[in-house]
């Protein structure tokens, strides 16, 4: 494997020190750094051959977004199930306020949860991040079984919000345990894997409720919502096999175990110096976390210390990490993803296409989703995360664009014009393959990477309850968008994806290959002169720990 780098601030006889390590070949430490700096061999498909056993537990966790595709995508081909309009004729399109109840039972999901992304920090940062996804799970099969058993509209819409915090927590739970437990080699494409999760998801549910349909009575339906706890309890369960974060290890006091678990992770002898090196970097980051928290809050309590660091995230010290990740969540959901996802056979029949047809052409969206996501799987440690969300805010607003243009010109008469209507369903999927590639799995994966240990399931936690809120206002406005504006629809959400390239160029730093640790120092943290002797203490009692580990080997 690739030789690590170490870097470390410290004084001139410890770097005076560090010359017969070089010497033997053993990682090297510069000053004018506080974090280390690992580098483990390989990326894409190559890196995950070598990462094996974390390819596994990031994998197992990914299904949280899985339950969360499933569940996003069964509800857009039962909406227009005639089963499920004898049932609940609140949704029926002959209601008077069909508009405003399908909405308002898509979206409260959604707002489930938003809910349940402001709980789940405090479960995650308390008894891990492991048994935030079991809590999570246990939320979504109670929703699941509400939904299967409801007899009536006000049933069913607490069952999805009931559901809802169970899917917010496993799709935020999901991106915080692997972003924790990823080398940052391949950490991007580890990450890609709840995008693709996700997608999966969505087929899966898609193509299993078109094929129930046919089914003549309530089973239509019903089936498609008992069977999404199926995924959602090997989660839960499952998780238990893998380690602990070696993070939130570290954030708890049991230091020993996170050097074990990060050995184990990383499939190297829990002696290997770059296991080592990591390690010392994962305590030191903490341990100035602590201490900042500390003088930042000195006597708070318990309830004050977890009211105080929500708080914190909007302090200057971190509000660039705030912005950053609240605006991605942002973007993806108002580039007009889950419009599509939602809405797809109501979109292609206003493009002139039949019934049969715009449900067959809605479950392509989602496979569209997968080919794209599997390049980013390969790539996304190569290209970046800045320039991954320049080219995807230009490459969505494109399509949404030139929709705009012929929706407005040929909505009247598409009997007379269907090739004019087959180019819209091109232009269509050409906007989810670059939103695949670009904001889907970018969501997903930014906002884990951009916080500090001790705040990083607020941060990720504020930035996918952003995600579920901006969710939340798509799946109710959109049906009335489409009665009120009509093109205007795609020409609104063609603005946001311009809005989002030019944020990112303004905005988004690059942070692919660094660990965890060292994105810090991308925003600042070691740059705030009254914390400059702590980082100094902290530093030195790490490499003199470190030390005398190695005279003990």
């Amino acid at each position: 494997m690739a030789e690590s780098k170490t870097d470390l601030k410290f004084t001139d006889e410890h770097a005076q020190s560090q010359v017969s390590h070089q010497e033997h070949g053993e990682p090297t430490a510069r000053r004018g750094s506080f974090v280390q700096h690992v580098e483990y061999d390989g990326q894409g498909f190559k890196g995950i051959a070598k990462s094996p056993y974390v390819f596994g537990a990031a994998l197992l966790a990914s299904f949280g977004g899985f339950s969360f595709g499933y569940d996003q995508g069964v509800i857009s081909l039962i909406l227009v199930m005639p089963q499920f309009h004898r049932q609940y004729p609140e949704v029926d399109p002959e209601h008077a306020h069909y508009g405003f109840n399908t909405g308002f039972m898509t979206g409260m999901l959604e707002l489930g949860a938003f809910l349940g992304c402001l709980f789940l920090p405090y479960v995650a940062d308390r008894w891990s991040r492991k048994w935030a996804l079991t809590v999570a799970t246990a939320f979504f099969c109670a929703g699941a079984i509400i939904q299967t058993a409801s007899h009536n509209y006000g049933t069913l819409v607490a069952g999805r919000t009931i559901g809802g915090i169970g899917v917010g927590t496993l799709a935020m739970g999901a991106p915080l345990y692997i972003s924790e437990i990823a080398p940052p080699n391949v950490r991007g494409s580890l990450l890609v894997l709840e995008q693709i999760a996700i997608v999966i998801g969505a087929i899966v549910s898609y193509w299993v409720t078109y094929g129930t349909r046919s089914i003549p009575n309530d089973w239509a339906f019903r089936l498609p919502f008992l069977l999404q706890m199926i995924p959602a309890v090997c989660v839960g369960g499952g998780i238990h096999f893998f380690p602990y974060s070696p993070r939130w290890l570290v954030m708890v006091g049991r230091n020993d175990e996170s050097l074990l678990s990060l050995s184990k992770l990383r499939g190297l002898p829990v002696n290997d110096h770059r296991v080592h090196l990591e390690h010392k970097g994962i305590i030191a980051e903490v341990t100035m976390q602590r201490e900042v928290a500390a003088r930042q809050h000195p006597n708070a309590t318990a309830i004050q210390l977890e009211l105080w660091s929500w708080l914190d995230l909007f302090r200057p010290r971190y509000f660039k990490r705030t912005l950053v990740s609240m605006a991605v969540s942002f973007f993806q959901q108002f580039s007009g993803i889950n419009a599509f996802v939602y809405y797809a056979p109501t979109f292609f029949a206003a493009l002139g296409q039949s019934y049969d047809m715009s449900l067959i052409l809605a479950g392509m969206i989602n496979i569209c989703q997968l080919v794209a996501g599997l390049p980013a799987f390969a790539l996304f440690d190569r290209i970046g995360r800045r320039n991954i969300a320049i080219f995807g805010g230009i490459a969505m607003a494109i399509p949404h664009a030139i929709m705009a243009g012929i929706v407005n010109k040929y909505s009247s008469s598409w009997s007379t014009h269907s090739g004019m209507g087959w180019f819209g369903v091109a232009l269509v999927y050409i906007y989810v393959l670059a939103f695949a590639f670009t904001y889907g799995p970018l969501a997903w994966v930014l906002p884990a990477e951009l916080w500090s240990n001790t705040k990083r399931a607020k941060g990720v936690g504020i930035a996918i309850a952003v995600n579920w809120a901006a969710n939340f206002i798509i799946g109710v406005v959109v049906p009335q968008m489409l009665i009120s504006l009509g093109w205007g629809t795609y020409l609104f959400f063609a603005c946001f994806c311009a809005a989002a390239a030019v944020f990112a160029f303004f905005f988004i730093p690059e942070v692919a290959g660094k660990t965890l640790e060292e994105v810090g120092e991308i925003f600042g943290d070691s740059s705030v002169a009254d914390e400059e002797a702590m980082r100094q203490r902290i530093a030195e009692e790490i490499y003199h720990n470190e030390t005398r580990e190695r005279m003990n080997m």
